[in-house]
């Protein structure tokens, strides 16, 4: 009977985890801070979840980054130096599109290079097999032999 009622109680206390994961809501002074908030926490990674912006991640040091966000805008500092401040801390990384530089040519160009190279590759494979293939295709038998 104990066992069913931690079960019970176990069950219960189940929707109220999700609910203490959610983002808490912040105390926006208006309208404009809190649509800057929201583009600045979409313009920056989440240093654990790697793919997600802060804004759409639900780990915990998103939940510290976004808090932190809150308080550099609320201490008046300007997007850049909140962009500073993270980047110096977790390195271009945090930025989800970093700014075009020699650090970051091959983040930027790497892919576009890949591609470059991969279609030449399937073209010298392509003109090579055409090359080795016979001129003329063979001669069909009439069928005498039968």
């Amino acid at each position: 009977m104990m066992r069913h009622a931690l079960l019970w109680l176990a069950l219960c206390l189940i929707p109220a985890t999700a609910i203490a994961q959610a983002i808490q809501p912040l105390p926006f002074r208006d309208r404009a801070e809190e649509v800057r908030f929201q583009r600045l926490s979409a313009e920056l990674r989440c240093p654990m979840c790697q793919n997600e912006t802060l804004a759409d991640s639900n780990a915990p040091i998103a939940h510290d980054l976004r808090r932190q966000v809150f308080e550099m805008m609320q201490a008046g500092k300007s997007d850049d130096e909140i962009k500073a401040y993270l980047v110096a801390r977790y390195s271009q990384f945090v930025l989800y599109q970093p700014p075009v530089e020699p650090s970051t040519w091959l983040l930027w160009f790497g892919p576009a290079v890949l591609l470059v190279v991969g279609g030449v590759v399937v073209a010298v494979q392509v003109r090579r097999r055409a090359r080795q293939a016979p001129a003329a295709p063979p001669a069909n038998d009439t069928g005498d032999d039968w």
